[in-house]
């Protein structure tokens, strides 16, 4: 459900962490620099990014510094063989939020990824509140006041997605990868008919508006 990006030069390492972030639920994206991340997260929407620092081209500390400057407000896990103190700081410094010396537990990693989770309100609970309207992921419920809401499991993946993150635009491309798969056969006009659904299912909520942006995809926008 959750997409991490890790950023890293070292091939096996990278490969590395992305099957354990795999193995644990998570959707694992990858770059090999600093810039290649920034290329991607122009593209896609991230949860979390785990990078090191010593890369060619853009590095994690200009990595993470450019994205706080951009405003990605992002959990950021710095994971690198500089162990000094001066170099933590600078990390902490630039924007990460917590960060871990070579060579890298997988479990240690895991646990500090559902921490960083946690801490951005992206937890392992998965529940979401957005004014009188409750979403729950472990049971696939949704309640708007005292009305239970019937919903699909794909009604409620994409439901959970938006309102993860209201404002963000979401293509169909990228909500038919999250939702459906990367493999699957369906078209982007399934997107457009699920979100009819929620709307005609939701239709009485004011805590919010599913808003079709023309010729991208969709965002959700909380209502005051």
């Amino acid at each position: 459900m959750f997409k991490i990006l890790v950023v890293e030069d070292d091939k096996n390492l990278q490969r590395l962490m992305a099957t354990v972030l795999k193995q644990n639920g998570y959707t694992p994206l990858v770059a090999n620099d600093g810039k290649e991340a920034l290329d991607l997260l122009d593209k896609e929407h991230v949860d979390l990014i785990i990078c090191d620092i010593m890369m060619p081209k853009v590095d994690g500390y200009e990595l993470i510094d450019a994205l706080r400057k951009a405003n990605y407000t992002l959990p950021a896990l710095i994971v690198s063989a500089k162990e000094d103190l001066v170099d933590k700081k600078k990390g902490f410094y630039v924007g990460a939020d917590d960060y871990m010396v070579k060579p890298v537990d997988m479990d240690e990693m895991i646990l500090r990824v559902e921490a960083l989770m946690r801490r951005s309100r992206i937890n392992t609970e998965k529940k979401l509140q957005i004014r009188d309207t409750y979403l729950d992921w472990n049971k696939k419920s949704v309640r708007v006041a005292e009305n239970e809401v019937e919903l699909t499991n794909k009604e409620f993946s994409l439901l959970y997605k938006l309102l993860s993150y209201p404002a963000h635009i979401f293509t169909r491309q990228q909500l038919m990868d999250e939702i459906w798969g990367m493999d699957t056969s369906t078209d982007e006009r399934t997107v457009d008919v699920h979100i009819k659904r929620l709307r005609d299912k939701l239709s009485f909520s004011k805590d919010f508006s599913i808003v079709t942006i023309r010729g991208l995809g969709y965002k959700a926008e909380k209502h005051e």
